[in-house]
């Protein structure tokens, strides 16, 4: 870009208005208008009550798409597979086999303790019985995306994974997206955009299979209809516009910085991007590279930094951890001097890039990790998308009579406590020789 480009928040971050850093740190988008919300209800339930049908006449009505099926033939799926280039379809499967490594290690083990000598308590992992995987398809289509959610739902052990992505023109997801879903090992796939695909994915129709969990980013739309069924399913952690937020001390490279910034905002206009490094100077190089690295979707860029982007000063790191801990950035990079030592000072962000050539792009793609992050200060109470969210967990417990008999009193005491006293005649019982048990 030859113009200059305009950041909305600059300066040391200690002379910061509050109200300039309460922005920043909340920065919710608007999946809560009251508009977004209404529509989003109205479709959640005319998909319930009309099941394929709604899904058919919304397609029409929202995707200009005249749907004569709503699955997607597994020949497609292998066509485009084979249609792809093949520089693009070798760079997928890299991917994949990352995934599968890094999420297999990641996936959870049985777990047996014994709390007192007689007494086994047991937590097992058991896979989800059915997934879905939204792919968006609105401004581009994201292929990562789709084996984000599939692959590690795959590891699992999930039996069904079904990936719902808005139909084109010829009634069909995307190629790139369909060939996504062959190479990640889907078993399902539907042309269904949008909040009615939340719909159809949570409630079941005709067609569509209802599942146990729903993964994958979305617009607007789709967050709020993932908000308004997380009663009736589980799912991944809440999601908006893509963020960063890079600390750098004084051998950071302004450009480096500059180039991690202008990745996110590309996103989306309503990406936040924040940069926290050390000292006047190098705040005011970072700004100025940001004219220089910027190679495309320059409107979308200057859009993103001018409403929500931040290009700070401190004094030391030491200023960085607690603005790092209120903001819990989707992403956070370190570029500092010693990124492994600075690392337990994070405990607040979706996942952190340590180091100069730890490009959060490698992160988005291939590393192995997940995308799929908790986002709008959410990674405070929220993890990245992993194995986790594709099992659930059966927890067992065996007691010995004789443990049982030594338990029997002050388990009956703290029942009676509570006013519970058919409980407490249960426990009571195995104090008793030859009573409680099975003779």
């Amino acid at each position: 870009m030859s113009n200059a480009l305009s950041v909305r928040f600059t300066g040391p971050l200690r002379a910061l208005p509050a109200t300039a850093r309460r922005e920043i740190v909340e920065r919710a988008r608007s999946q809560e208008d009251v508009a977004v919300t209404r529509v989003v209800g109205q479709i959640l339930a005319r998909v319930k009550r009309e099941g394929d049908a709604a899904l058919v006449a919304l397609a029409r009505e929202l995707d200009r798409a005249d749907l004569t099926k709503l699955e997607v033939p597994r020949e497609a799926l292998e066509e485009a597979r084979n249609a792809i280039d093949p520089e693009v379809r070798r760079a997928l499967e890299r991917t994949r086999a990352n995934l599968e490594t890094v999420h297999g290690a990641f996936i959870p083990r049985v777990i047996e303790i014994e709390s007192e000598p007689g007494i086994l308590v047991g937590r097992r992992p058991d896979p989800l019985a059915a997934v879905g995987v939204y792919a968006p398809g609105g401004r581009a289509a994201y292929p990562s995306s789709v084996l984000m959610g599939v692959v590690p739902a795959r590891v699992a052990g999930v039996p069904e994974i079904v990936v719902c992505s808005p139909p084109g023109k010829n009634g069909l997801p995307s190629q790139v997206v369909l060939a996504a879903a062959a190479i990640g090992g889907a078993t399902r796939v539907f042309a269904i955009g949008g909040a009615q695909a939340i719909a159809a994915l949570a409630f079941g129709t005709e067609s569509v299979p209802r599942v146990d969990r729903i993964v994958g980013p979305g617009n607007a739309y789709v967050a709020e209809a993932k908000r308004q069924i997380a009663g009736n399913v589980g799912i991944d952690a809440p999601a908006g516009p893509s963020e960063i937020l890079v600390i750098g001390d004084d051998t950071a490279n302004p450009e480096h910085v500059a180039r991690e910034l202008a990745a996110q905002a590309e996103h989306d206009p309503e990406a936040s991007c924040v940069a926290l490094v050390v000292g006047d100077a190098l705040a005011a190089q970072v700004s100025e590279a940001l004219t220089r690295v910027v190679v495309d979707r320059g409107e979308v860029v200057s859009a993103s930094l001018s409403s929500r982007g931040a290009v700070l000063s401190i004094e030391s790191l030491e200023e960085a951890w607690p603005f790092a801990a209120d903001y819990a950035a989707e992403h956070l990079m370190l570029l500092v001097r010693e990124p492994q030592a600075t690392l337990p000072k994070i405990r607040h962000a979706g996942t952190v890039f340590l180091g100069d050539g730890s490009s959060v792009a490698f992160g988005d793609y291939m590393t192995g990790a997940n995308h799929v992050l908790p986002t709008a200060g959410a990674g405070r109470s929220f993890s990245g998308l992993s194995t986790l969210d594709f099992v659930r967990f059966t927890t067992y417990q065996t007691v010995t009579r004789e443990a049982a008999a030594r338990m029997a009193g002050d388990v009956a005491v703290l029942a009676e406590a509570e006013g519970l006293r058919n409980h407490a005649a249960a426990a009571a019982a195995f104090s008793l020789p030859g009573a409680g048990g099975s003779r």
